[in-house]
């Protein structure tokens, strides 16, 4: 039997990376799968190529108007949210002094706001046994020069699956992180690198994962997809490292 079937699922980001990744796999354990993104083309796209079982809405993560309209705009297309997945983030890095206001401000809007009144407004959606999972990063505890506001924001993030977890156990609803380590994403190429920087960059880091390569999007779906499942129900403010061993290491 699929693992999702009957479940109706929100991915936020859903349009590529880990969130189109995640979405597919929801699909095909049978879930129904909404994701939002902020570019209409290519949120249409990707539900075009999910295919069946895939819906789209243009909502900005980090837009408090957006944000409050999703439950009604939700609602027109299924009436509770079984999954939350709160994917969407930005990354972006600069050195400490010359971090900015307007920078500060783009990434925590995304990075915490976003999701933290993105839970909120679609909670009474969110049925008994629900599942929310939130998406963090492994630099949440590896310090990471010019990484200041993005690791920042991204450990706030464990912070609240924990405040959560203890708030909506009585709701019956589990709350839970993902932290990807490196993942090969079009994450990298937004942040607008020149190809010869990022390729020396990759380099540097591969080398020091374990592993020894870069994680793929459908890693983070399939540790996604055990969170969203009847398989973690004893699962809750849990922090699931996604990262190839990166994080245990000097």
């Amino acid at each position: 039997m699929k693992r999702l079937n009957g479940k109706t699922a929100v991915i936020t980001g859903g349009n590529s990376g880990i969130g189109f990744a995640t979405a597919k796999l929801f699909i095909s354990e049978g879930a129904k799968v909404i994701i939002t993104g902020r570019n209409r083309v290519t949120i249409d796209n990707a539900v075009k190529d999910l295919g069946e079982g895939a819906f789209g809405i243009f909502s900005d993560a980090g837009n408090m108007k957006d944000i409050t309209a999703l439950p009604e705009q939700v609602k027109k297309i299924a009436d509770r949210v079984d999954v939350l997945f709160v994917n969407a983030g930005i990354a972006s890095f600069a050195p400490f002094e010359q971090t900015s206001e307007d920078l500060f401000d783009s990434i925590a809007n995304i990075n915490i706001k976003g999701p933290f009144f993105t839970v909120q407004k679609l909670l009474p959606l969110l049925p008994a046994k629900g599942s929310v999972i939130l998406n963090a990063t492994i630099l949440a505890h590896c310090g990471f020069e010019t990484s200041t506001v993005y690791s920042a924001s991204k450990a706030a993030l464990i912070s609240l699956t924990k405040t959560l977890a203890i708030e909506l156990a009585a709701k019956q609803i589990r709350v839970n992180t993902i932290s990807p380590g490196p993942i090969n994403t079009p994450i990298y190429t937004k942040m607008g690198i020149p190809q010869e920087v990022l390729t020396e960059f990759a380099a540097g880091v591969q080398a020091k994962i374990p592993m020894n390569r870069f994680g793929a999007p459908e890693d983070i779906a399939n540790a996604a997809l055990f969170l969203a499942s009847s398989e973690s129900t004893f699962v809750t403010g849990a922090e699931i490292r996604v990262d190839g061993g990166k994080s245990i290491t000097f």
